[in-house]
């Protein structure tokens, strides 16, 4: 009688339903965690539960769950227009980082690249706010433990989320966070495609959140992906020929090999162009004379390459070089006097400006070398810097230096169809290219782009596949909340 006359155990499950949200556990309740771990977080295990829980831990201000059950949010997602399309971005968005958390490769993948295309082609200011921190985590671990592809798409998503948030405290992060994972997994040479974006990454990520101690650092780290550091263990063989027998040594040599592994075209390609790119925002830094001599000579010497794409991006270093002046920090003492150096330069300039196209040379690579090389030999000659002029809106973005130019180029490539979007709201490609946006005469809240409407729109965009699956928990979250609720009615 006495547990007739005690309070139901379940009134915290029935203010839960009524607030609309998912219900948190409550001890003593095990069938409540249950239906929230069903139709809220798939699950994937102990570990996952886990993560989610830590990384949630991360966002200060994430007062939202990774992905909200909220019915009243998705009533907000049948609307259209521009709210339409902000909510999708939020909800999708959302997916996305929560699917980060799953165990299976394939689905991050997808996650990643939803993510990637919100980023690109827009400016999700409120969810960096918010899911920053989360983010960056998961990336992160993609960059440590995914496939090639895996860690080629969470590169790009890093990049792309310190290239939203701005220099400051968040893009600091992001840099001091990311070095060292990003380092890590250059050494460990996989595919030309993963070193490349992981490359890029680490140009896009300190050339917003960098200082001039820390551009250099990666540029150096850059730099040993094509020249690792020899110099110790070619002492260490040599001592230990002399004290140990044939066997010991061949070990080492063996050793050395691994080390000094040749790497790709396409790889010292993005090395050269990410290196380069970094090296424009050290324009009237003071540089190290010590970290970079030789590099003339190097770069000199790829001109003399068969691969177009590696002559282009080390004629762009040279032009940038020259540009910013001091050449004796970049070539050795003591060696090829700066003016022997900068005639042998001019020399190689002037052939690559008007080569011959061979049998089955491409086409476009022939013309871009050609046009490349023509602009640095004026520039060499007569000391006139290419212009170069790109539409955003109704405004002409015009660069004036080799340096602009570089960036421009480099950034165009990284953020891809979305650069225009970013060139138009981005505050902080607006300050590195001094740039100044007309303004639209409708506010971003009345109107809808046609990018926005092929993202959110298009059934084949991987956005609206995540919005499907949302909407579609949201369904079952709701029946199943209604489920529930008529139980407890019964009892």
């Amino acid at each position: 009688m006495q547990a007739m006359s005690s309070p139901r155990p379940h009134i915290p499950l029935l203010e839960a339903i009524k607030a609309s949200s998912p219900p948190t556990t409550p001890t003593g309740i095990s069938y409540l965690g249950s239906v929230h771990i069903l139709f809220n977080h798939p699950p994937t295990g102990k570990s996952s539960r886990v993560q989610r829980k830590n990384a949630a831990m991360l966002d200060g201000d994430d007062t939202d769950s990774v992905s909200s059950s909220s019915t009243s949010r998705s009533d907000q997602m049948v609307r259209n227009g521009g709210e339409d399309v902000h909510t999708d971005k939020d909800s999708v968005l959302d997916q996305c980082l929560d699917d980060l958390f799953e165990k299976r490769g394939s689905t991050r993948e997808k996650a990643l690249a939803g993510i990637i295309e919100a980023f690109s082609n827009n400016l999700p200011h409120e969810f960096v706010e918010k899911k920053f921190a989360t983010m960056l985590h998961q990336c992160l671990n993609s960059i440590k433990k995914g496939s090639a592809k895996e860690v080629a798409l969470a590169s790009r998503a890093i990049g792309l989320l310190a290239l939203t948030a701005g220099s400051g405290k968040k893009a600091e992060e992001i840099l001091e966070e990311s070095i060292s994972p990003i380092s890590e997994a250059l050494k460990s040479r996989f595919e030309s495609s993963k070193t490349a974006s992981l490359l890029d990454c680490l140009a896009v990520i300190a050339f917003v959140g960098g200082n001039e101690e820390e551009t250099d650092k990666c540029m150096q780290i850059m730099w040993q992906v094509v020249h690792p550091k020899l110099g110790p263990n070619v002492c260490i063989y040599i001592y230990f020929i002399n004290l140990f027998d044939f066997f010991i040594a061949l070990y080492f040599f063996f050793e050395f090999q691994v080390v000094a592994t040749k790497p790709s075209p396409p790889v010292i390609t993005a090395m050269v162009s990410a290196w380069s790119f970094l090296l424009t925002r050290m324009d009237g830094w003071a540089l190290d004379p010590k970290s970079w001599q030789g590099s003339i000579s190097y770069f000199t010497s790829l001109l003399e390459k068969d691969i177009r794409s590696i002559r282009i991006a080390a004629g762009e270093a040279l032009a940038i070089i020259f540009e910013i002046g001091n050449l004796k920090n970049f070539s050795i003492q003591d060696a090829t006097p700066i003016e022997g150096l900068k005639a042998k330069f001019l020399n190689q300039v002037r052939n690559l400006s008007v080569e011959a196209g061979g049998k089955g040379s491409a086409k476009k690579d022939l013309n871009n070398q050609r046009n490349t090389f023509r602009d640095i030999l004026e520039f060499l000659e007569d000391g006139y810097s290419p212009e170069n002029s790109v539409k955003i809106g109704g405004e002409s973005l015009t660069t004036t230096t080799w340096c602009q130019l570089v960036q421009l180029n480099f950034l165009k490539r990284f953020i891809c169809g979305g650069f225009i979007k970013h060139m138009q709201e981005n505050e902080f490609l607006h300050e590195v290219f001094n740039f100044t946006p007309k303004k639209s005469l409708l506010s971003n809240g009345d109107h809808v782009s046609r990018t926005e409407k092929r993202m959110y729109k298009s059934p084949n965009s991987a956005l609206n596949k995540a919005r499907t699956q949302y909407l579609n928990k949201q369904r079952l979250l709701s029946q199943a909340s209604l489920s529930l609720k008529s139980v407890l009615n019964l009892m």
